[in-house]
């Protein structure tokens, strides 16, 4: 993939630039003037604005690739949040700086990378291979040409160049690695008390002013968002195959053409036994090889008990040899080669390949079959009846693609004249909707564009027919608007009752808590102490965070001694240190793994430095104060301590 980077340890990256960055799809270098309103900015880079639309399809999009890449778990309603809105304009804001910087560097992407770089995405392949006409689909369905995306990835391309060498400047001293190591290891055996929230619940009265007043000053926690009804209409191939008859004297004729897809090919299973050089001395592995042999012409019935004695290959050495079944393809070519040239019952002379010498015996073989017309009959229809839809996709998207158009009142005359069935959906915001497991998403970002347009919202016209993939055209209509609207108290009131209550029990759990803690450092106690229970920083026992570091923060010449944290949504817990212990010694791979995650970090670390100096350098300005970074720590404190 991306061999000019080190190790390819940065492809993710790539992809989070090419396929999650926002700028990616809507904006770039030579893009940003296409939604330059200077009027209500939301930020600013180098004095360039950042408009509330721009702000808002880099949210439809985030929210759309996390739900490509986590699937139909995947709740967009988690991203809705004052710190979610806050992420997305610092990924645009980020970004932003980024190109600027790109655009000083002066660096290139030649024409050689470009290809290399598309050639290997996977949204672009088919069965392994280059598809054109999936790229072509792809950019089609992002609303550019191919050029205008192309020039986005030189862009993003450009911009990972500058990271990589951010990323690949970084060091870990080896002592700052050895310290690491051993604050890793360092152990502690522990007892724990913990004092519960539930206990409290009872005695956590929460009255109707205090709901009132909650409600009135966390409004926006209530708020539904804009959302629409619509209907829509999807022209594909699938839809268009329906149960049409196929000619019996096409399906013959088909299967006849592809009875390679339609068997099995021929199967053999091997034993063998491998003698590897050791230190490289080749000429010595082939004396043990031809002596090997020997051994086995002497004694033919012998081979699987010389294979486990001197074969080299820990896979199959202890079955005596067996590899099992394999096709063509399966084993590297000379080895290949001369296991389908030997009879049932064979065995090889000396077979050299790059893992070493072999001694081969066939001790099976399968034929190829090939499956009876009968059995993939139905197959092969579906195949033609696809063949034949595609064939008349390309008149049949024209046709849809006018009746939406002329006829914007109704998707009903395109779905009786092509035979389409019209679908609804409710409650879809400007995030989309929810992910639907073995639906196809019709909700992408352009679509959801065109749902807000003024012309679909006000005027209830039909979008225009967006493409959302290869062959597939889709249309929407909005039956229905809903602005965003604050839930009545009367609805909300037991949900906020409920985390008053949990916020009241929580404080009086901490108090109790402490107090018991004050009671034990004074006059120890084993009275309501768990078993003990062993833990570090690498194996933790489920021992919550802040708990942890309280423990592993006591002196090894102190204990035992009693400690406590407060633990959200779990209470006040108590843990009793009872004594420090040395971790085990790391093996030289552990140590190796550690010291590439440490690594990692740093490299992370520096990568957030490098970000936070662009935004200096760039002059990031932003003028709405609840969408800044560090307005959301009071925030989230705040809404921690009501949950």
């Amino acid at each position: 993939m991306f061999d000019s980077i080190r190790s390819h340890r940065r492809w993710l990256m790539f992809f989070m630039l090419v396929l999650i960055f926002p700028s990616f799809v809507f904006f770039g270098i030579q893009g940003y003037n296409r939604f330059m309103e200077t009027e209500g900015a939301l930020a600013t880079v180098d004095g360039t604005p950042i408009t509330q639309r721009e702000f808002e399809i880099a949210q439809r999009e985030r929210v759309e690739r996390l739900r490509q890449q986590f699937g139909p778990e995947f709740d967009p309603k988690v991203l809705d949040t004052p710190e979610g809105r806050a992420a997305v304009l610092d990924g645009l804001l980020l970004d932003r700086a980024l190109a600027r910087e790109v655009e000083r560097s002066n660096l290139v992407v030649t024409n050689e990378r470009l290809r290399q770089v598309l050639s290997t995405v996977p949204a672009f392949q088919e069965d392994n291979k280059f598809s054109l006409e999936r790229y072509k689909a792809y950019v089609a369905a992002q609303g550019m040409t191919q050029p205008q995306f192309e020039e986005r990835v030189r862009a993003d391309l450009r911009k990972q160049m500058l990271l990589q060498a951010v990323l690949e400047s970084t060091i870990l001293p080896a002592q700052v690695g050895e310290r690491i190591d051993r604050v890793l290891l360092e152990q502690r055996e522990v007892r724990v008390l913990p004092i519960r929230i539930e206990a409290f619940l009872p005695k956590a009265g929460v009255t109707d002013a205090q709901v009132a007043e909650f409600y009135e000053k966390h409004t926006k926690d209530f708020e539904t968002p804009e959302n629409v009804k619509v209907e829509y209409l999807v022209l594909n191939a699938e839809a268009l195959a329906g149960d049409a008859p196929v000619a019996e004297a096409d399906v013959k004729a088909y299967y006849e053409q592809n009875k390679g897809r339609y068997g099995v090919e021929e199967q053999r299973r091997a034993s063998h036994i491998l003698i590897t050089p050791e230190g490289g001395d080749k000429a010595a592995a082939r004396k043990k090889a031809e002596a090997a042999l020997a051994a086995v012409k002497a004694n033919p019935g012998d081979f699987a008990k010389i294979a486990k004695e001197q074969s080299k290959d820990p896979g199959s050495a202890a079955q005596g040899g067996d590899l099992g079944f394999f096709g063509k393809g399966m084993m590297v070519k000379p080895f290949e080669d001369v296991a389908f040239s030997l009879k049932q019952g064979e065995t090889s002379g000396i077979v050299e390949t790059d893992f070493g010498y072999h001694i081969i015996r066939l001790t099976e073989i399968k034929p190829a079959e090939v499956k009876p017309l009968a059995e993939v009959r139905a197959e092969i229809e579906r195949e033609l009846r696809t063949q034949q839809a595609q064939k008349r996709f390309a008149e049949a998207a024209e046709q849809f693609t006018n009746l939406t158009y002329e006829q914007a009142d109704s998707l009903k005359p395109a779905a009786d004249k092509l035979g389409l069935k019209i679908a609804t959906q409710d409650n879809v915001t400007r995030a989309g909707i929810p992910a639907q497991p073995k639906q196809p998403q019709v909700f992408t970002p352009r679509v959801i564009e065109a749902l807000f347009s003024d012309d679909a919202v006000t005027n209830r016209r039909n979008t225009q027919a967006i493409e959302i993939g290869p062959n597939t055209l889709v249309s929407a209509r909005v039956v229905e608007h809903r602005p965003a609207a604050v839930r009545p108290l009367d609805e909300v009131k037991a949900l906020i009752r409920q985390r008053l209550e949990q916020q009241e029990a929580a404080k009086l759990a901490r108090s109790a808590g402490e107090a018991r803690l004050a009671e034990l450092l004074k006059q120890p106690s084993d009275a309501g102490l768990s078993p003990p229970i062993t833990v570090s920083r690498r194996a933790p026992q489920g021992m919550p965070p802040a708990l942890l570091n309280e423990i592993l923060r006591t002196r090894a010449d102190k204990l035992p001694t009693f400690v406590g944290s407060d633990v959200e949504g779990m209470g006040y817990i108590i843990a009793e240190v009872v004594a420090a212990k040395e971790g085990a010694a790391q093996t030289p791979a552990q140590r190796d793994a550690e010291r590439r995650a440490l690594l990692r970090q740093a490299a992370a670390a520096d990568e957030g430095a490098y970000a936070e100096g662009l935004r200096s350098r760039h002059g990031v300005k932003v003028n709405r104060p609840e969408l800044r970074r560090d307005a959301q720590k009071p925030a989230a404190a705040e809404n921690a301590a009501t949950k």
